[in-house]
């Protein structure tokens, strides 16, 4: 039941999972069965109105940063010695570190790749799977069955230079512009790019890069392929998708839902890549149903 005129309190911390240091924002009270959400790949990709409504749902609501962004430990993003079973890794120790017992695992975007990993190979860290915005192919041309990037949205974003990474402003018009393109509110984006410019740790180019656009995750190996293993996924799962998502188009989020037994899809008509603060609780609902 909902738990009215709950005032969600928020802390940050961090915590040890998997060799390395990962940053996390709690919602809601640690008795409450545990959500946690992969971010994609800084935590902020999951919207705080989002996480509140998963609190006030009787959730306790971890979103954490993927590793070489936010407060999770920073080393090499240009030459990332990891995996994409690693992060998986990561996702089930520190859900195993804040909770005995199974865990709701989310992911959004990348994380949404690395939230079907990590159910496939730590099946008993987790109770219910959510993933948002993302395929069941790794980063490179996808199956030929499925939608690739839209070729117009993708010309313009390449068209569009680079910010001084070093120039708070310029990252936050930048950011502004990718989504425009994309199709998600601008204004909202702009506000998100700062916010994620300043609890990045410095300004290279590098690390802000990886924290602003998720560039590291296309330097991972993510081999071997999992999608073939989607039918062994048992736990109830979600998979969530705008309608207009130029990036990963909507029949992505259709195969993950085909194939994934008993998989419910919810298609946000009037999203993109970002989940609007507008359909924040049609997406809780959804995820608390499970």
């Amino acid at each position: 039941a909902e738990r009215a005129g709950l005032s969600c309190r928020r802390t940050m911390a961090t915590g040890d999972a998997n060799r390395g240091t990962r940053g996390v924002e709690r919602f809601g009270v640690a008795a409450w069965p545990l959500c946690r959400l992969a971010g994609g790949t800084p935590m902020l990709s999951w919207p705080d109105a989002l996480c509140e409504a998963l609190a006030r749902g009787g959730r306790h609501v971890v979103r954490y940063d993927l590793r070489d962004s936010g407060a999770s430990t920073t080393d090499d993003p240009e030459a990332p010695a990891y995996t994409l079973r690693d992060l998986a890794a990561d996702a089930a120790a520190l859900a195993r570190a804040l909770d005995d017992r199974p865990a709701h695992l989310a992911g959004i975007g990348v994380g949404g790749m690395v939230a079907q990993v990590a159910a496939l190979d730590h099946p008993d860290a987790f109770s219910a799977l959510t993933v948002v915005g993302t395929r069941a192919v790794a980063p490179g041309p996808p199956d030929d069955d499925l939608p690739d990037h839209d070729k117009g949205a993708m010309s313009r974003l390449f068209a569009h230079p680079m910010p001084d990474w070093t120039d708070r402003e310029a990252v936050a018009n930048f950011a502004a512009a990718r989504a425009e393109i994309l199709g998600d509110d601008p204004v909202a984006a702009r506000s998100l790019a700062a916010r994620i410019w300043d609890r990045t740790p410095g300004t290279a180019p590098p690390v802000q890069m990886a924290n602003q656009m998720g560039m590291v995750f296309s330097k991972l190996n993510c081999k071997p392929r999992w999608r073939e293993r989607l039918p062994d996924i048992e736990v109830p799962t979600l998979v969530v998708h705008g309608r207009r998502d130029p990036f990963f188009p909507v029949g992505n989020g259709e195969a993950l839902a085909r194939e994934i037994p008993g998989a419910r899809l919810l298609v946000l008509e009037r999203a993109a890549r970002a989940i609007p603060d507008a359909a924040a609780g049609e997406v809780a609902a959804a995820m608390l149903a499970l």
